[in-house]
C-alpha cells in the first residue's frame, strides 16, 4: 500500500500548495483588513483569516453539500429535503463526468508518446455525431436510439482522432499542430451542420439543434430528480477498462513502450506507426463518447456551448493524474468540485470565480515542477531499486 500511495504524494502536495498560495492571494487582496493593519493588526489578521476560512468553507459546501441540510433530510425523511441536500454533490459529479472522458482520452495518447491537443474537436464532433444518429433513429425504441447515438459519438470522435494519427504515422506531421488546427475545423463543421434543417431547431435562428428529449441517458437516482446520470458510472467503468488495456494487455504494453522509447519499440519489432494511430483512435473515441454523454445526459440540445473547454482542461487532468486512469478520475473529481463549488463560494463570500482558475493554474504549475514540490517539503528523490525497471517516463 505504501508503494502504491507514494506516487500520489507529490500531486497531493501540489494541490495543497496551490490552495496555500491561493490563500495568500486572498489575504493580500483583502483591502478592508489590510487597511486595519496600522490600527488593529490582530483584528486585521483574524478577520482576513476568517474570510479565507469562509471562502474555502463555502467552496466545500458548494461542492459536496451542507451537513445541516443532510441532518434535516435525515430527520424529516422527505424526498424534497434529500434532493436539496444531495444536489451540490450531484452537480459536482455531473461536472466531473465529461472531464473523466476527456482526461482519459488525453492520458491514453500521452502514454503512447503522442501529444493529443485535439480533445476539444473530438469532444464536440462526438456530441454532433450522437445528435445526428439520435435524430436519424427517432421513432425507434429509446434504448436502441440511445445505444446507436452513443456509438455515433464514439465513431465521430475516433475518426477525428484517426486523422492526426495517420498523418503522424505516414507523413511525420507533428500531432500538436494538426490536432490544434483540427479543433478549429471541428467547430466550423458544427457551425455548418447546425444550420442544416435536419438538425436545426425550426423555431430558432441560432445554430442550435432540435431538442433531444426523446432519448436521454437515464438518471442515476431518478426519484430524487437530480441531473446525475449513468454516464458517470460508465466513465468509471471506462477508466477501469482503460487501465486494464494499458497495463494488462499486449497492445497496451506496445503503446506504453512506444511512448517510453519509440526507437527501442521499433527495434523490438513493434509497429510504431500502428501504435500511434491506435492511440489516437482510442483517444478520439473516448473524447467522442464524453461528448455523446454530455449532449444526451447533461444537456438536451447540440450547440456551440456544449463544450466548455473540456479538451484543454483534460491536458491538466492527465498531467495531474500522472497519465494513470485512477489518477485522472481523482483529478477530474477535484476539478469538478472546484468548478461547481466555486459558484457557491462566489455567492457566499463574494470571491470571484477567477480565483478558481488561478488555483487550477497553480495546481498545473506545481505538478509540472515535481522537483520544486520536493524541495519545498524536503522530500527525498525517489530511489530506483537495483534490478528494478526504470520509472515510466525516465529516459531509457
Amino acid at each position: 500500500m505504501r508503494k502504491r500511495l507514494r506516487p500520489l504524494l507529490v500531486p497531493a502536495l501540489a494541490v495543497l500548495s496551490a490552495f496555500i498560495v491561493g490563500s495568500l492571494f486572498l489575504l493580500f487582496t483583502d483591502i478592508k483588513h489590510i487597511g486595519m493593519l496600522t490600527t488593529d493588526p490582530v483584528g486585521a489578521f483574524t478577520g482576513a483569516l476568517g474570510n479565507i476560512i469562509d471562502a474555502y468553507g463555502a467552496l466545500i459546501v458548494g461542492a459536496f453539500g451542507d451537513p445541516k441540510r443532510f441532518s434535516t433530510a435525515l430527520q424529516s425523511g422527505d424526498i424534497h429535503d434529500w434532493t436539496i441536500a444531495f444536489r451540490p454533490m450531484s452537480e459536482t459529479l455531473v461536472a466531473a463526468t465529461p472531464l473523466m472522458f476527456t482526461g482519459l482520452a488525453i492520458a491514453v495518447s500521452f502514454r503512447s508518446g503522442v501529444f493529443n491537443i485535439g480533445g476539444d474537436g473530438q469532444f464536440v464532433l462526438g456530441a454532433l455525431g450522437a445528435t445526428v444518429v439520435a435524430l436519424m433513429f427517432r421513432g425507434m425504441p429509446a434504448p436502441i436510439t440511445l445505444v446507436a447515438a452513443l456509438a455515433g459519438g464514439i465513431v465521430f470522435g475516433a475518426v477525428w482522432g484517426f486523422i492526426p494519427g495517420f498523418l503522424k504515422a505516414r507523413t511525420g506531421a507533428h500531432e500538436v499542430i494538426t490536432t490544434i488546427m483540427l479543433n478549429y475545423v471541428a467547430l466550423q463543421i458544427v457551425q455548418l451542420a447546425l444550420r442544416n434543417d435536419f438538425l436545426r431547431q425550426s423555431t430558432s435562428s441560432q445554430p442550435i439543434s432540435k431538442v433531444l428529449d426523446f432519448v436521454r441517458v437515464p438518471q442515476l437516482i431518478p426519484f430524487l430528480g437530480l441531473r446525475l446520470h449513468w454516464g458517470f458510472i460508465v466513465a468509471l467503468l471506462v477508466a477501469a477498462l482503460v487501465s486494464w488495456f494499458l497495463f494488462k494487455t499486449t497492445k497496451g504494453f506496445e503503446l506504453r513502450s512506444a511512448g517510453l522509447n519509440l526507437t527501442a519499440a521499433r527495434y523490438a519489432g513493434m509497429s510504431a506507426g500502428g501504435s500511434i494511430i491506435l492511440a489516437m483512435v482510442v483517444s478520439g473515441a473516448l473524447a467522442g463518447l464524453g461528448g455523446a454523454f454530455q449532449v444526451m445526459g447533461s444537456v438536451t440540445q447540440m450547440s456551440n456551448d456544449v463544450n466548455s473547454g473540456y479538451g484543454w482542461t483534460a491536458i491538466a487532468l492527465a498531467l495531474l493524474g500522472g497519465t494513470r486512469p485512477g489518477g485522472v478520475v481523482a483529478a477530474a473529481l477535484l476539478f469538478g468540485a472546484l468548478n461547481n463549488g466555486g459558484h457557491g463560494m462566489q455567492v457566499a463570500s463574494g470571491v470571484p470565480l477567477d480565483l478558481l482558475v488561478f488555483i487550477q493554474a497553480l495546481v498545473i504549475m506545481f505538478v509540472a515542477a515535481p522537483d520544486l514540490v520536493r524541495k519545498i517539503y524536503r522530500l527525498r528523490q525517489p530511489a530506483i531499486e537495483s534490478g528494478a525497471p526504470a520509472a515510466e517516463g525516465a529516459p531509457a
